[in-house]
């Protein structure tokens, strides 16, 4: 039988419930048991795929095409395996579940209550993961304890320690333990109210993982353990990394969190085998050189927007021995001359997905300026749409080219639906989703970064490259350098006489790990130091013409 750890969250949001879940989800799998992760959120929505980035930030897209909450994407980073629609349930979801089989009539008559038959579906849901080979199912409550919507989730894995038996069950408690200046020292009392009120609803936390913004003493961690009822051993800080969330898995370690667990579920197993991820951790320290990534997009004022993204040029840089400095800019600056002079000085462009007219000027204006200034550009999704709609108006002669989303009356729709997407009616899971394969040109840079002739990656869109335009643009110079494979539909881009210029209708960001950089990504990010090297032989090169030839001793002047 699967064994089953729930993490629940306190005091406030945004703790790093989904970070701590991945770190968990990585030293189990690295102690050699199959693990599975999955988050329960709370709000109504179906899936977040209709919420606007700026209310939830990156929709995850995972391989079966379920838009998720983006911690799966923390999941993915930390264990290296794939999450599926069965790992992200939504209240929304849960309750259309349970009133289809209320209309069938599954219920016989019976009045449909939260207890038992919301639970019941909940719980439902957290055995789907709990398949034969299964050895951990790690489950993640979204929201913070005391929110009237996480109730029925709460009550339902209380219901799971009865369910499958109190040993092979535990629950995980992340709290916040504040550090008040006027007072000098950090206050317990919010987290023992939070754990006081996951008891009062029949849960007794088995871990307790403190967030916090400075090291708390051992009499705090004492004084958390009596007061909430948890061994001393298993209080775990969790202080703000330094570096990157990449070190949680390791701070864990050293307190001893793999053990205790181990020994709470009876797991015969080692210590996790991390000799890698050290070295990762160990590269992210030293990075001794930089680059400048200028991310050219519309949500830019959400950090966790692009989430995927900024991971994804990490991981490129860890590759490189890089750091990647991020210049983050709205797209709607670059609609006017003056502001173009934000992209000067850097070495890379990137242009990320995304949906309705709002800046697209600016982000074709940035897809004009890496093309014309040779500057390794990447475009994503909406990214490459937007590189083509401006290849089409400065190259190609189409200077009314644009997209069927922002002009649908145009003749010169470069970008258009999706065969099939003009009768959809729902906005809620009716892109093109999930993973599709792609056959690559041979020779292209494309299959360069590859190093293969097909790939599988994740779309998450409805418009396309018109196929009316192709012979135009081909003949203007732009290479179609991945194809379906039936060749109807563009997947990718780029431009023969440029340094690096590759756009693509996918999101390769959410195949990108820390251990295994996206090959894109990482060759993007190769350009770009190649970039920071020219101009610094350039520099090399300009200071050796005007430097002063040097007199010998015998020859200077008295």
């Amino acid at each position: 039988m699967a064994k089953h750890i729930f993490v629940t969250g306190g005091v406030v949001s945004s703790l790093g419930k989904g970070i701590t879940t991945g770190a968990l989800g990585l030293l189990l799998k690295r102690m050699g048991l199959t693990v599975k992760l999955q988050k329960l959120d709370p709000y109504i929505n179906v899936d977040p795929g209709t919420m606007n980035p700026y209310e939830h930030g990156e929709v995850y897209v995972t391989e079966d095409g379920a838009e998720t909450d983006l911690d799966l994407g923390h999941y993915e980073r930390f264990t290296g395996d794939p999450v599926s629609r069965d790992s992200n349930f939504t209240t929304g979801r849960i309750y259309s579940t349970v009133i289809q089989r209320e209309r069938r009539g599954d219920f016989l008559g019976k009045t449909v209550q939260v207890v038992p038959h919301i639970t019941d579906e909940i719980k439902n849901c957290i055995k789907k993961l709990a398949q034969p080979g299964v050895d951990v199912v790690i489950t993640e409550i979204g929201g913070t304890v005391g929110d009237i919507e996480s109730l029925p989730f709460l009550e339902a894995i209380r219901q799971m320690r009865h369910d499958v038996h109190s040993r092979n069950c535990m629950y995980v408690h992340l709290s916040f333990v504040p550090f008040l200046k006027a007072a000098g020292e950090a206050k317990t009392k919010p987290t023992q109210q939070s754990v006081g009120e996951l008891r009062r609803i029949g849960i007794q936390p088995d871990v307790l993982i403190i967030r916090t913004e400075r090291h708390i003493s051992q009499e705090a961690k004492k004084k958390l353990s009596l007061f909430c009822n948890v061994d001393e051993e298993a209080v775990i800080e969790e202080k703000d990394v330094d570096f990157s969330i990449y070190e949680v898995p390791l701070h864990l370690i050293r307190q001893g969190l793999d053990r205790f667990i181990a020994e709470r579920l009876s797991l015969p197993v080692g210590r996790p085998r991390i000799s890698d991820w050290i070295d990762v951790v160990e590269t992210i320290k030293h990075l001794n050189q930089s680059v400048k990534i200028a991310v050219a997009g519309k949500y830019i004022a959400h950090q966790d927007a692009y989430k995927s993204i900024y991971e994804a040029l990490t991981h490129a840089g860890i590759h490189h021995k890089t750091k990647v400095e991020l210049v983050k800019i709205e797209s709607e600056e670059l609609e006017t001359p003056e502001n173009m002079k934000k992209l000067e000085g850097v070495h890379g462009i990137l242009v990320p997905g995304g949906f309705g007219n709002r800046g697209i000027e600016g982000k074709i204006n940035a897809a004009q300026y890496a093309r014309e200034k040779k500057i390794p550009y990447l475009g994503l999704c909406l990214g490459m749409q937007i590189a083509v709609i401006e290849f089409g108006r400065h190259c190609c002669g189409l200077t009314e080219a644009t997209s069927g989303e922002f002009n649908p009356q145009s003749k010169q729709c470069v970008i258009d639906l999706l065969p099939g997407q003009r009768e959809v009616k729902d906005k809620g899971a009716t892109m093109r989703l999930g993973a599709f394969p792609c056959v690559l040109k041979e020779g292209s840079k494309a299959q360069a970064a590859y190093g293969q002739g097909q790939v599988m990656e994740r779309h998450r869109h409805r418009y396309e490259f018109n196929n009316q335009f192709r012979e135009v643009y081909e003949h203007r110079g732009l290479i179609f350098s991945g194809l379906s494979p039936d060749g109807k539909l563009v997947e990718i881009i780029e431009l023969a006489d440029h340094p690096w210029f590759v756009a693509v209708q996918f999101h390769p960001e959410f195949k990108s790990q820390p251990i295994q950089p996206h090959p894109l990504f990482r060759d993007f990010i190769g350009a770009a130091l190649k970039l920071t090297q020219k101009g610094s032989n350039s520099a090399s090169r300009r200071m050796k013409r005007i430097e002063r030839p040097k007199t010998h001793p015998e020859q200077m002047p008295e």
